[in-house]
């Protein structure tokens, strides 16, 4: 699981969504895919390409799997921003920490 994957996977506008989706809490292909007007099968691919890139897990519930964030993926995302971008993310660190303590 490199960043390229990830920055791949996450190219795709749904892709995204349902990585919103399954931040919140673990979800099932069916109740994903109730958010788009795509197939089921179709949610399946995109969930195995954030899966391949590291960024969900699949956790057993049942007869079905539940899907969520894996943090290790998003870790990995983090490191490879703050390469790329060192004094800006601290720029960014500084004025959302300033703006907390208001």
């Amino acid at each position: 699981m490199g960043s390229e994957a990830i920055l791949r996977a996450l190219a795709e506008p749904r892709r995204q969504a349902i990585l919103r989706l399954v931040r919140d809490r673990p979800r099932s292909v069916s109740e994903i895919g109730a958010h788009f007007d795509i197939s089921q099968q179709a949610v399946s691919q995109h969930l195995q390409v954030l899966a391949e890139a590291g960024l969900v897990v699949a956790q057993p519930s049942g007869r079905q799997r539940l899907y969520v964030v894996d943090p290790k993926g998003l870790e990995v995302l983090e490191r490879f921003l703050a390469e790329l971008w060192p004094k800006g993310l601290d720029r960014l660190k500084r004025a959302v920490e300033t703006r907390r303590g208001r």
